[in-house]
């Protein structure tokens, strides 16, 4: 399946799906309700994010209207569901300002039998003035269509993995084997397991390994200028995690096109779009610098992702409760 841009938003972008294509990992990080408009870095001197004075062409708004963000999730979130395939999951990434409310909504679209609880993503960007404690970190909602079971995780990749605590080391790997390793073993129901002290413990929920800053700033190749851009790494990490090689996957809001990029080079399939002239842009330039060949399409031409997306098996209606 070829890759496919579009220039629109979420809700006409899913509308203009054939009923057969189903997408098996979602990727969307909406406006959060700052209140500012967000605005790009597009030439050495001008100021990204919330708008002022010396800032680039304004890339989205993003209003302080909570409700108003919600109500365009939700509908956003119900256009999207029936092209879900049935192993299909949904990272949701918002911060504080309206994610309580977005879980809401998401656990009355999907069900809450979906809900496969949530990820804290500390950006680095250190604690700022505030009443109380100050939040340094956002919140990814992960929602998977066939419940908690079906969600696919896999721990097979060294991006999934984190260092054992340094207490743990010491009192459980006390062995090394023959090249110098350390492990620990463990007998369950008769038969002994081994693990490695360098291979590290799955994955927890709490990620503080992943700068933003690798993203935001003109001093590495990996900045467009593009406001709130994500890190590459935490995409690699989202999706090595909740996908494999040919599934198909989907960012209906791209912004810099970070989602796109890591899954042309990753092997997945990818639907991209998104409303904003300058974000289009951005994501054009990357894809094409990248060598990513890929079909774009206006909006108002979108009559349809192409037929030959990966048809399966479709979700079951979305709960309403």
């Amino acid at each position: 399946m070829d890759h496919r841009l579009y220039r629109g938003d979420m809700e006409a972008v899913c509308a203009a799906l054939p009923e057969a294509a189903r997408l098996d990992l979602v990727y969307l990080d909406p406006p959060y309700g700052v209140g500012s408009t967000m605005s790009a870095r597009e030439a050495t001197g001008q100021a990204r994010g919330k708008k002022r004075k010396g800032s680039g062409r304004d890339a989205y708004h993003d209003g302080a209207d909570v409700d108003g963000l919600v109500a365009m999730l939700e509908r956003c979130l119900v256009a999207l569901a029936p092209h879900m395939s049935k192993r299909g999951c949904v990272y949701l990434h918002l911060d504080w300002r309206a994610v309580h409310d977005a879980k809401v909504a998401a656990d009355r679209i999907f069900g809450r039998h979906a809900y496969c609880g949530d990820v804290a993503w500390t950006p680095g960007n250190g604690s700022r003035g505030a009443r109380g404690f100050a939040v340094t970190h956002q919140t990814l909602l992960v929602y998977a269509m066939g419940g908690r079971r079906n969600l696919t995780f896999r721990t097979d990749h060294p991006l999934l993995r984190e260092p054992y605590a340094e207490t743990s080391l010491r009192m459980h790997f006390r062995h090394s084997d023959e090249e110098g390793r350390r492990y620990r073993e463990r007998t369950v129901n008769g038969k002994t397991y081994r693990y490695y002290a360098d291979e590290g413990r799955r994955l927890g929920s709490v990620w503080t390994d992943i700068s933003a800053m690798r993203a935001n700033t003109p001093l590495l190749d990996e900045g467009t200028g593009y406001p709130t851009q994500k890190p590459m790494k935490l995409l690699e990490r989202i999706l090595r995690a909740s996908s494999h090689e040919g599934d198909t996957v989907a960012d209906f809001m791209c912004g810099s096109g970070t989602t796109l990029a890591v899954a042309a080079a990753l092997g997945r399939h990818f639907v991209g779009g998104d409303a904003s002239d300058v974000a289009i842009e951005v994501t054009r330039r990357r894809l094409d610098q990248a060598g990513v060949d890929y079909r774009f399409e206006e909006s108002r031409a979108a009559r349809a992702i192409a037929a030959d997306i990966p048809a399966a098996e479709a979700v079951p209606e979305p709960a309403t409760s």
